[in-house]
C-alpha cells in the first residue's frame, strides 16, 4: 500500500528542474503554420516567455537563418530577453549545434522544456535526440505549430510514444507557481495570467475587480 507524502512529483516542473529552449519564433516560419492562429501563436508564446523570466528559468533562444531568410524572433519573445540574443544556426535540428550542448551542459539540469516552429521539424529533432542522451523532455505544443494539424499532431504523437510530455503554455505558467501562497512571484503570474491567459485572465480580472478576490494568498 503507497504512502500519500505531502509533495510535488518528480515529473512535475519547478523552477529550478529545467532549461527552457524557444525555437523558431520567427516570421516566415509563422507564416506557413497553420495547425494554430498567429495570434494565438504569438500570444502563447508570450506566456511562456513571461513565465520563464518571470520564475529566473535559464531559457535558451534559437533561430535559424535569422539574417538571410527567416527573419527575427518575435518581439513578444525578445522583449522579454532584451539583452539576450538568439543563437542562430544553419542545422534544423537544434540540438545538433554545439552552442546547444555547450549551453544546455553549463546550466546542467536534466529536464528540457522546447516550445517552437515548426513541430514535425525543429521540435521533434531536439526532443528525440535528448530523450536519446537520457534527459527529460516536455513539449509546451500549443505555443509550437507547423503546417498543418495533420503535421503537428503526428509530431506530438511521436516524440509521446518516445516519452516527451506534452504540455500547454497557461499550464507551464501554473506548474511553476504551483501554491497560491507563494508570495514572491504571486503578482507577476497573476499578471502574466491576465494578459495571456484568454478566459482564465478575464475570471482573474472579473473576481479582483468585482470582489478584491485573491487565490487563497
Amino acid at each position: 500500500m503507497p504512502t500519500a507524502i505531502a509533495q510535488p512529483g518528480r515529473t512535475l516542473l519547478d523552477p529550478s528542474n529545467h532549461t527552457l529552449i524557444m525555437i523558431d519564433h520567427q516570421s516566415q516560419m509563422a507564416f506557413a503554420t497553420k495547425s494554430i492562429d498567429p495570434v494565438q501563436l504569438r500570444n502563447n508564446a508570450a506566456l511562456v516567455a513571461k513565465a520563464a523570466k518571470g520564475f529566473q528559468v535559464p531559457t535558451i533562444l534559437t533561430t535559424v537563418a535569422e539574417k538571410s531568410f527567416s527573419g527575427p524572433i518575435f518581439d513578444e519573445i525578445q522583449s522579454v530577453f532584451p539583452g539576450q540574443a538568439a543563437i542562430d544556426r544553419t542545422t534544423m535540428n537544434t540540438w545538433e549545434d554545439p552552442r546547444i550542448a555547450e549551453r544546455v551542459n553549463a546550466i546542467g539540469r536534466g529536464k528540457i522544456v522546447l516550445a517552437g516552429l515548426w513541430t514535425s521539424v525543429c521540435i521533434v529533432g531536439p526532443a528525440l535526440s535528448a530523450l536519446d542522451q537520457g534527459f527529460e523532455v516536455y513539449v509546451i505544443t500549443d505555443a509550437s505549430g507547423d503546417v498543418s494539424d495533420e503535421a503537428h499532431e503526428r509530431a506530438v504523437e511521436r516524440m509521446v510514444q518516445l516519452g516527451a510530455r506534452p504540455m500547454t503554455s497557461l499550464q507551464y505558467l501554473l506548474e511553476l507557481q504551483r501554491d497560491w501562497a507563494r508570495g514572491d512571484s504571486y503578482n507577476e503570474t497573476v499578471a502574466t495570467a491576465i494578459a495571456h491567459g484568454g478566459g482564465y485572465g478575464l475570471g482573474l480580472v472579473y473576481a479582483k475587480t468585482m470582489f478584491s478576490a485573491a487565490e487563497g494568498h
